[in-house]
């Protein structure tokens, strides 16, 4: 692995992409009628400023999640994986709606996989 290498977040478009992606994929998850009811009671501007800060870090920029843990946020919502398969979905879309790649795409997928069992409860 190159040291050097750019990171995903900086391939992506850095704050740019970022800040553009979370409405959008919102707008998306929010039309959906199996999870619009999830965010029904949600603060919308405090998810967007703790999504901004959990796909910097997934993607490996210069920010730290300071959010509750996955599993204890999600805990007991009944977020199932064809839940979760429809969430990613609409981030799989809304990505190549910014013009990323295929690859990015994948890559982003999968870092967020790694946490499907702390979203779905699968981890308790």
């Amino acid at each position: 692995m190159n040291p050097h290498a750019p990171s995903l977040y900086e391939r992506l478009g850095g704050e740019e992409l970022i800040s553009a992606l979370i409405p959008a994929f919102y707008t998306r998850v929010l039309a959906d009628p199996e999870l619009a009811p999830f965010f029904k009671h949600t603060e919308l501007e405090k998810l967007h400023s703790m999504q901004r800060e959990f796909f910097v870090m997934a993607t490996g920029g210069p920010l730290t999640y300071n959010g509750r843990p996955l599993a204890h946020a999600h805990h007991g919502r009944g977020i199932t994986r064809q839940h979760f398969a429809s969430f990613t979905g609409h981030l799989v879309e809304t990505l190549f709606d910014l013009n990323v790649t295929q690859e990015e795409a994948d890559e982003v997928i999968d870092r967020i996989n790694a946490m499907t069992n702390e979203i779905t409860g699968a981890s308790y």
